[in-house]
């Protein structure tokens, strides 16, 4: 079992991966993991994270273990989020809707959330739903990945009622073409694709191969994904400020919008978008798993007096 000292540093307090992985419990969840699981030179029990087959057994026993999701899928060469990561976005923004709430987290379908980019995992919806039972709208313009989203909720009907996939057919917009007339949202969320073209994803992919010892000319990603999935001309924060610039246009049906930031580097210009938009207020906050390092950049279009009594109407006392 698994004991405090072997916390996982950076993660959030709440996110139940911050330790290091039971594989024995896991195991109990997910009997198939069995054939993927190596013995590390240290003589701890791993995966190959080399391996894209092990990769996704070991989230389909995360899935199954904490979120009791059945028959977790995603399409071959599709994105296969690492599941820590994407849980510690949720609780963070939890904590960002206490803090407008008396402290209090928002629980329950009457919180509802738009995920941009869901992909075919749906992972921010499930874990935001099975952690805090909030009801989404998840956006994605491949149909591959949104038929693949829709099948997976399928088969876990309870998810289907509260997570409505809904494709996005222009793939400059953001908001436009997804959210409905009279819709409002308590927030946005995304993890935007953060290279700048193809070139650039195969040449990060090469530099992970060598650290995975790998071969070099070897094209498949452990964590895969779609061209889509990885860029976008201008990167992150071309992604991240068309997702700024039509916020304001939403901005009174919306109470806070988000944005993963893997670039440090790319906040004081997102911030200086901000005021050009007449952000009224924006959050910066810190993540991190292991060695990787990334934050939530939060901002909100309404005043603090706006949010509050949103927030009356919206959830009621805290």
């Amino acid at each position: 079992m698994s004991t405090p000292s072997q916390a996982k540093p950076g993660l959030h307090p709440r996110n139940p991966h911050r330790f290091r992985y039971d594989f024995a419990a896991l195991l109990k969840s997910y009997p198939e993991l069995k054939v993927f699981l190596i013995e590390t030179p240290r003589g701890d029990t791993s995966i190959n994270f080399a391996n894209a087959k092990a990769v996704k057994a070991l989230n389909r026993a995360l899935l199954a273990h904490f979120y009791k999701l059945k028959d977790w899928d995603i399409p071959e060469g599709y994105l296969c989020p690492p599941i820590p990561g994407r849980a510690d976005y949720i609780h963070h923004l939890a904590d960002i809707l206490a803090e407008t709430h008396q402290g209090i987290i928002p629980t329950g379908a009457r919180v509802k959330a738009l995920d941009i980019g869901t992909g075919a995992s749906v992972i921010y919806p499930i874990i935001g739903h099975r952690e805090y039972g909030w009801s989404f709208v998840a956006s994605e313009f491949d149909p591959t990945a949104v038929k693949a989203a829709e099948d997976l909720l399928h088969n876990n009907p309870d998810l289907e009622r509260r997570i409505e996939v809904r494709q996005q057919r222009f793939k400059t917009n953001i908001f436009k073409g997804v959210v409905q007339d009279h819709e409002v949202y308590d927030m946005t969320l995304c993890n935007p694709p953060f290279y700048s073209s193809a070139k650039a994803a195969q040449a990060a992919n090469q530099r992970k191969n060598r650290n995975l010892k790998r071969p070099v000319g070897k094209t498949k990603r452990n964590f895969g994904g779609q061209d889509h999935e990885l860029w976008f001309p201008g990167g992150e924060r071309a992604f991240v400020e068309n997702i700024i610039r039509e916020s304001k246009d939403l901005g009174e049906r919306c109470l806070w919008f988000s944005a993963l930031i893997s670039d440090q580097d790319h906040l004081p210009k997102l911030q200086h978008v901000l005021q050009e938009v007449g952000a009224d207020t924006h959050l910066v906050r810190e993540m991190a798993q292991g060695q990787k390092s990334s934050r939530l950049l939060v901002w909100s279009h309404q005043s603090a007096s706006d949010r509050q009594q949103w927030v009356k109407r919206r959830w009621g006392k805290a």
